[in-house]
Formats: C-alpha cells, sequence, structure tokens
C-alpha cells in the first residue's frame, strides 16, 4: 500500500489532475466527508489528509511514503530525511514582507530601527532579515496575522501573499517580496527504495503532468 498525504484545500484540489495523469483517482471529496484517510480508484493508493505542516513529517518518519507541501513548509520543516524530486509548479504564492499602510518601513530599516515581526515562519524571517542586517524580533503567530500590525503587537508580518486582497482589506502593504513558492512533491527515502516499483510511475507521470511555469501567483 502506498500513502499519499495532502492537505485539505488548494493544495488538494490542484494535486487530484497530477494523480489524474498517474490513472489515480481519489474516490471522495474531503470537504463532504469526515474521512482522515480517503481510498483512490488505484487498489495500492490511499491518500491521508494531514495538516499542511504536518505533511513532510509524515513522509519523514514513514506515516506517508509521498506528500505534497509547499516550499515553505519544507523550509521551515528543515526537508530532512525528505527525497525532493519534483516542483509541482501548483498553489504558487510568496513569502512577503507587509506593514500598516502607514508605517515607513524603508525608513526604520535604513536606521537601524528594531523591528518587531510577526511570522509563522520564523526560519525564512530569521535568514531573510540577517541577510539585511537588520536587527528583529521574532514574535510567532499560527493564523490571523494581519492583526498584528494592527493592533501594535508587531511592525511587521512576513507572511504568504496570494493575490494582496487580504492584505488591502485590512490596510497592509506589500514592501518587501522574499522569496516565490510552489508546492513540492516529496518521498520518504526508504519508501523510495523498498516500493520503487510503484513510487517509480507515480513520480513519471506526475513529472509528465507539471504545467510549466504553473501560471502567475
Amino acid at each position: 500500500m502506498i500513502t499519499l498525504a495532502l492537505s485539505k484545500g488548494r493544495i488538494f484540489d490542484e494535486t487530484l489532475p497530477l494523480l489524474l495523469a498517474a490513472g489515480i483517482e481519489v474516490l471522495e471529496d474531503p470537504e463532504k466527508s469526515r474521512k482522515l484517510i480517503l481510498g483512490t480508484s488505484h487498489p495500492g493508493v490511499r491518500v491521508v489528509l494531514v495538516r499542511a505542516s504536518d505533511v513532510p513529517t509524515y513522509v519523514e518518519y514513514g506515516g506517508a511514503d509521498l506528500g505534497v507541501t509547499g516550499k515553505d513548509t519544507l523550509i521551515e520543516h528543515g526537508g530532512q530525511g525528505l527525497y525532493q524530486p519534483l516542483d509541482l509548479n501548483i498553489s504558487r504564492c510568496r513569502v512577503s514582507v507587509a506593514v500598516r499602510a502607514d508605517f515607513d518601513y524603508a525608513s526604520a530599516v535604513r536606521q537601524g530601527s528594531r523591528l518587531k515581526v510577526a511570522t509563522k515562519y520564523t526560519s525564512i524571517a530569521r535568514e531573510f532579515f540577517a541577510g539585511k542586517g537588520v536587527h528583529v524580533d521574532l514574535i510567532k503567530l499560527y493564523g490571523s496575522m494581519e492583526l498584528a500590525p494592527l493592533t501594535g503587537l508587531a511592525d511587521a508580518i512576513v507572511d504568504l501573499v496570494s493575490t494582496g486582497n487580504t492584505l488591502k482589506a485590512n490596510h497592509l502593504v506589500e514592501v518587501e517580496r522574499i522569496m516565490d513558492i510552489s508546492a513540492r512533491l516529496v518521498v520518504n527515502q526508504a519508501s523510495l527504495k523498498l516500493k520503487q516499483a510503484t513510487i517509480r510511475p507515480i513520480i513519471e507521470a506526475f513529472a509528465g503532468a507539471i504545467v510549466p511555469g504553473g501560471g502567475k501567483p
């Protein structure tokens, strides 16, 4: 049995065409079912639904043989023990710095001010600001990031941005683009050796179905 770890939402939806290219159809809609393990049209493949941040952990420790997860999640996880054969060019977005519209970010950076930065992506933020020589105090948050500058908790946030509409709705502006993000296929290294006959064709089918460029964020 091959187990594929996916998270609900955009990654799940955009992985379905890649699975179909491999001749695998998920038999239930995760939004309509309460099941966490979903069968597929392939008797030897199943899908497990986990939190996005847990996908690399399930694959690393063998709870799943394969997974699809964002580059941002992989960086925060560290990617240990994972084979990363493909950038799938799906779920594209970016990690950016955003501040209140009335906050002079450029001036604060230029003057060497110590910034309070709220983020879920502490590793990405720490490396980015260290590279710029900007001193920051990182505040770990797990959601509703836009509230941090609005309530005075932080000067800036580092978060995923897709259309930018959520920032605009909360009177925030994107001031620096840190990196582009897309979803990656990750494989447990032991599974790749022991279940190669089943896993290799899935990897090859995914590779053949990738849309170059993946569209614009």
